[in-house]
């Protein structure tokens, strides 16, 4: 007789050693016969995919663990939907998270393989632009570290943001090639396969009971295939799901056209359907880009959705009950095409009545904005949506038609109240507005800081606020702490255990117990001599990748975020025109020596985002090679801004410049992590900004600038740069230079439309607030020469900022919107 074995009662592996002797006897098995290597001939990367594959097994031990009990207990997941992961390397935060990095360090020194050579050759996943993405990839471990069932969704890009370079100052995008040689994280999953539609039309049918049912009839269609990535949580208690999704076609090849002799045409399937998930935002300047990228996000939240559902029923859940297992978090409106989506399958798949459709969409769906830019709120042309999803636009029409309704009668809207919350854009060409879609669609809108949640209630979304009252809330963006710190900052992380016991590692707001070092004369010196081995270290980086030599004691002022014109990179590098020429007029003054470093990436089109990038490596070359500045002030842009980048930049600044026109950064979380690794910040009184200031102590941190409230009222009453740049004498001879072409020579013309539109508009407020940003670098340098004081506040910093860990976002989420 046979016994039958339920799958659940399959016994668990048992726990794998963490013996450095197992583990390198495991890292020459895994070298032989999953890479089919000789130790003796093995290269860097086969030790790096042998040692991957040792810590990945320990991973999928605990991973199965999380999934089973997950599945026992029906228990409500959270999935989180973003098109930008920025992942970034992956093998150091697992074996941190676990526990083994130091035994992993000792059993490859055992085989004669240096750990830092071989995970330096780890490709950074570029699956992201900037701080949407990294804090999608720091929520994820987050969900994991504080015990939260979760999956993140996403777009498995193959190329990802442009890898940068630059060409006699330009910036030159090149494709980032991280899958070239596979992706030892992933595992395809080839049981989750979906087809996804485009084009065609929508036919109307009867159902039961003569009800009208529509059905879609795509003219295209895709497969999403699933890769799964685990995510660690921290000590590894528990490993979450991260789905990436490429794109197959159905038919790889027309075998007749082939045969024919179109070889060309023949792949022509297969290449529209990997160009969905060939690169990271395509360029939307064409209407083919824009087609593009609406193509991409109504693949991944298709897949994902259909997935999501899936595994819902699956359990033997009903629809009705989904709010209650389910909560799907929209980063950003690039998902917000998921409400639509999740409306057409639950009443044209499964059924539903569209009111108690809407109703169960509400109460799952809740939508984070990251932005109070109009332009950065997606909106796409009523044609293009209309051709590429013709049931999504009837949807679409249903949603306004139900909520314009309600507006009206319940609110008594006014007619410009109800076009400012309509779905359908008509001050030009008719838009379908994404941004208002996700905030109908879901039943919590959230901001990501106390300041930017109260300017979304007054200004983007105030009309939809006034109807829905109860929705927006704010969840202040974090960062991991186990990357943001004990990863990319051993030496500090070692000196803080000496210091205050390690519950710090569990709990980052134990980091408090610092305080009381701060002032301690013999603590100072410690905490000064890690600043300086990580600021050596960053010099050695430069001088290894530019050839640039820095001076580990002057202080490292440091900008790294993208390009973008609201961010001020400009700004920077104005003032840093008008030090320049303070020092070479002034040489008898004590000036304290500066490193201006910058990095960061402008998007292709980005005209002007561009030319600021030029800008600054033209200023770096004339101030680097004139010998009057006596090594005083040096300026670098580090080409190929990513994640591994700012784990060397971020421990190594002295200041930190977080300089946005207040009331257009949502939040930041490059602020934080340079305060939680003992830099002071420079900063307006915008995004997180504010909190971090309440935090840390407005003695420690350098304010300057108008207020968004202030900004506001300047731009209301008319604003008159002209004005203004020709009372500030420094500003004024600083732009002279700058657009007569002293930093250009070859090109006397090539920053003077840049010049004119401060001159001219100045919409970031440039001008305005220049002379209150010279004044705080000045007393930023007096602040410097006494350095018992500036390594009290650097340490002050470090020990206030554990509120800003993203466990503590995440379980806010948790408590206030996901109830998981």
């Amino acid at each position: 007789m046979t016994q039958t074995i339920s799958k659940t009662d399959l016994p668990l592996p048992s726990p794998r050693s963490s013996d450095p002797q197992a583990l390198a006897a495991e890292i020459i098995e895994r070298l032989t016969y999953s890479i089919g290597k000789d130790a003796k001939v093995a290269q860097p990367h086969d030790w790096l995919t042998a040692t991957i594959y040792v810590v990945r097994d320990r991973i999928i031990d605990k991973w199965m663990e999380s999934t089973r009990a997950t599945y026992a207990a029906n228990a409500k997941r959270v999935y989180y939907l973003s098109l930008e992961f920025l992942i970034g390397r992956l093998m150091r935060d697992a074996m941190s998270n676990l526990g083994l990095m130091e035994e992993i360090r000792e059993a490859l020194t055992s085989l004669g393989v240096d750990l830092s050579v071989i995970a330096g050759l780890e490709p950074d996943a570029a699956l992201g632009n900037g701080g949407l993405g990294r804090l999608a990839a720091c929520f994820m471990e987050s969900m994991a570290t504080v015990n939260i069932p979760a999956y993140g969704y996403g777009i498995r890009y193959v190329h990802g943001l442009f890898r940068q370079q630059m060409a006699e100052g330009w910036q030159v995008e090149l494709p980032e090639t991280w899958l070239a040689h596979g992706n030892p994280w992933e595992f395809e999953r080839r049981e989750s396969a979906y087809e996804i539609g485009f084009g065609g039309g929508v036919e109307t049918v009867s159902g039961s009971a003569d009800e009208l049912r529509h059905v879609w009839k795509p003219s295209e269609r895709v497969i999403a295939a699933a890769y799964d990535t685990p995510i660690v949580g921290w000590r590894g208690e528990r490993i979450n799901t991260l789905r990436l999704w490429s794109a197959q076609p159905i038919d790889p090849i027309l075998l007749d056209a082939f045969n024919a002799g179109d070889h060309i045409g023949a792949l022509r399937e297969s290449n529209k359907a990997e160009s969905l998930t060939r690169v990271l935002y395509p360029a939307d300047a064409t209407p083919a880009g824009q087609e593009l990228r609406l193509r991409q996000e109504y693949f991944f939240c298709s897949a994902s959705l259909q997935d999501i559902l899936r595994r819902h029923l699956q359990q033997g859940n009903t629809l009705a009950d989904l709010p209650n297992k389910v909560a799907i978090q929209l980063n950003d409106t690039h998902p917000a095409v998921s409400v639509a989506e999740l409306m057409r399958l639950l009443t044209d798949i499964h059924g539903l009545d569209f009111d108690a459709a809407w109703e169960i969409a509400k109460d799952t769906f809740a939508y984070t904005n990251h932005t109070l830019l109009p332009e950065a709120l997606e909106s796409w042309p009523v044609p293009l949506f209309e051709r590429l999803l013709p049931r999504h636009m009837q949807i679409v029409y249903a949603i306004n038609a139900k909520c314009l309704v309600e507006a009206r009668k319940q609110k008594n809207f006014s007619d410009r109240e109800i076009a400012a919350i309509s779905l359908i854009d008509e001050s030009g060409d008719r838009r379908v507005r994404m941004g208002n879609l996700a905030f109908m669609g879901s039943h919590s809108i959230n901001g990501v800081s106390a300041l930017h949640t109260e300017l979304m209630k007054e200004t983007v979304f105030a009309d939809l606020h006034k109807l829905y009252p109860d929705r927006i809330n704010n969840k202040t963006n974090g960062i991991t702490p186990r990357r943001w710190l004990m990863q990319c900052n051993p030496r500090l992380t070692s000196l803080l255990r000496e210091a205050i016991g390690t519950d710090f590692m569990d709990d980052a707001e134990k980091l408090k117990a610092l305080d009381g070092f701060a002032a301690d004369a013999a603590f100072q010196e410690k905490f000064a001599a890690v600043k300086r081995a990580n600021k050596e270290a960053l010099s050695n980086l430069v001088a290894s990748r530019m050839g640039i030599r820095l001076d580990p004691s002057a202080m490292f002022d440091i900008q790294i975020k993208r390009i973008h014109e609201y961010k001020r990179q400009l700004l920077n590098i104005i003032e840093t025109v008008a030090l320049y020429d303070q020092i070479r007029s002034h040489p008898e003054r004590d000036w304290v020596p500066r490193v201006k470093l910058f990095a960061g990436k402008a998007a292709p089109s980005y005209h002007n985002a561009k030319l600021i990038i030029k800008l600054i490596n033209d200023v770096a070359r004339v101030i680097n090679h004139d010998p009057s500045v006596r090594g005083l002030l040096k300026v670098v842009f580090v080409p190929n801004y990513n994640v591994s980048l700012a784990e060397m930049m971020v421990p190594a600044a002295d200041l930190s410049e977080q300089i946005s026109t207040a009331g257009m950064e949502a939040s930041g979380t490059g602020n934080m992590k340079f305060a939680l690794n003992g830099a002071l910040t420079i900063g307006t009184l915008d995004g997180a900004n504010v909190e971090m200031r309440d935090h840390v102590g407005e003695e420690n941190i350098i304010i300057f600038g108008m207020t968004a409230e202030e900004v506001g009222k300047v731009r209301a009453e008319g604003h008159s740069p002209r004005a203004i740049i020709e009372n500030s004498r420094e500003l004024s001879q600083a732009l002279s230079a700058i657009a007569s072409g002293v930093f250009s020579p070859d090109d006397r013309n090539r920053f003077s439309g840049l010049i004119d539109g401060l001159y001219n508009h100045d919409w970031f407020m440039v001008a305005a607030d220049f002379d209150a940003y010279a004044k705080a670098q000045r007393d930023t340098d007096q602040l410097w020469t006494d350095q018992s004081q500036w390594n009290s506040k650097a340490i002050l910093n470090t020990a206030r900022m554990g509120w800003f860990s993203s466990d503590r976002t995440i379980r806010q989420y948790t408590a206030d919107i996901w109830r998981a």
